[in-house]
């Protein structure tokens, strides 16, 4: 049975003035926004540093995803901390331990798999703080102010990460790539500063999470282990973590072929980034109209049309269509991700309140795995045979039967199971034999 909006606020329209008017939520989104663009500044240029060191394709391309799988395996064994530890001091801590990765990476020569794995550790960590800050937000936040707090994120995200990517692009050919690393870092510090200055000292209990150590009933990992054990074995987290990562995952691979089929086409030098810069120009728009102009109940009805239109426009290119065609294309995908916006009431709903930090932090690293896992999936589905058109179709069609799957238990039809007087919800009484 899938949870669905309170009755008493369930079609009441927010504004964003009014999530912009809370203050703790405008210092985390403020930062979170900072940070992102910090994120793809020292990406994009630590894989311009290590390509510059080895001329390896290969290991660039390493070194811009080593970041993200890690993340996984540490929401897995570091999770619970999310909700068992003061969140100013984790939001603090993880902002300062990537300002020193960074400094590192900028002024200390290392080899090649000794920078690798500086940074494969410091992203253990990210789904920590990530899933603290984003606890904090759904405390800070209620009912349809959260799902616009969420959108609103949503929207600074894929701009600052525009931003970022483009500021790495002008700061390595202007001062070099470690210089480039330096500032990444001293955007991480002001941070850091923010959330120490700013933020109030918040206990766990305050905020919703669990009081008490890290090594209390067995251990951090012991009890992040079994954290995630009992969310994903809830059939409606389950559910809802799969609808959220699916689509995502197989347009990140569409992304990732993008250059390839423009190759393939003999586009002009430069279109591909123009194609590229399509699927993130409709996420903006798209998320900003259904998040601004839609009532709560249309967008949960909406989730099944929205994925089904992240799929459908992909399956055009089977047809290998021009550049015209092929932006136009990618503009209505991209616009389909709004379908998020309509499960983030229905997810924060189905999660026990003593576990929101870690299934925030599972929610996020998992999405970025997956990201990693979909250009390699695809890719070995172009060089299979299908090329680079096919594959993009393929994804568009697996996109497709992910909206079919979410119909078959209508998230927005389905009685609420867990209510904020009963958040405890026991997620390992549903059976786990389906997803």
């Amino acid at each position: 049975m899938m949870p669905t909006a309170d009755a008493t606020q369930g079609n009441h329209r927010a504004t964003y003035r009014e999530v912009l008017a809370e203050p703790r939520f405008r210092l985390l989104f403020s930062t979170r926004a900072v940070s992102i663009t910090a994120d793809a500044l020292r990406i994009t240029t630590f894989s311009v540093l290590v390509f510059s060191a080895t001329g390896s394709a290969l290991l660039s391309a390493v070194a811009f995803g080593i970041g993200f799988i890690p993340q996984l395996f540490g929401s897995l064994l570091l999770g619970s901390l999310a909700d068992r530890l003061p969140p100013r001091a984790l939001i603090t801590g993880g902002y300062a331990l990537t300002c020193f990765a960074a400094l590192l990476l900028a002024l200390v020569r290392m080899p090649v798999t000794a920078s690798l794995g500086v940074v494969a550790l410091v992203s253990l960590a990210t789904p920590v703080f990530h899933g603290a800050s984003s606890r904090l937000v759904a405390q800070s936040l209620e009912g349809d102010a959260y799902v616009l707090g969420r959108s609103l994120n949503n929207i600074a995200g894929a701009g600052a990460q525009l931003f970022g990517l483009a500021l790495g692009g002008a700061a390595v050919a202007a001062i070099g790539p470690r210089r480039a690393l330096a500032v990444s870092a001293v955007l991480y510090l002001g941070c850091a500063l923010a959330i120490r200055i700013r933020l109030p000292r918040l206990q766990p209990g305050d905020s919703g999470g669990t009081p008490g150590s890290a090594g209390g009933d067995g251990g951090a990992v012991r009890a992040s282990l079994q954290g995630a054990g009992l969310l994903l074995r809830g059939r409606t987290v389950r559910r809802l973590m799969l609808a959220q990562w699916l689509p995502v995952a197989l347009v990140a691979g569409v992304e990732g072929l993008i250059v390839a089929y423009a190759g393939e086409r003999r586009f002009a030098p430069g279109w591909y980034a123009v194609l590229m810069g399509c699927l993130p120009v409709g996420m903006l728009v798209g998320d900003l109209l259904v998040g601004r102009l839609l009532r709560p109940r249309t967008r949960e009805r909406l989730v099944v049309p929205l994925v089904a239109l992240t799929g459908l426009p992909l399956i055009g290119f089977a047809a290998e269509p021009g550049v015209g065609v092929s932006s136009c294309l990618l503009l209505l995908s991209g616009f389909g991700y709004a379908y998020g916006l309509g499960l983030q009431r229905l997810f924060l709903d189905a999660l026990p309140q003593d576990g929101q930090g870690q299934a925030f932090g599972l929610l996020g690293s998992g999405s970025m795995t997956l990201q990693g896992v979909g250009p390699v999936c695809l890719g070995t589905a172009a060089a299979a045979g299908t090329g680079t058109g096919g594959a993009i179709a393929l994804a568009g069609g697996a996109v497709v039967l992910t909206a079919g799957w979410i119909l078959t238990w209508h998230p927005a039809a389905c009685p609420r199971t867990a209510t904020p007087q009963n958040p405890a919800m026991d997620l390992s009484s549903t059976p786990p034999s389906a997803p």
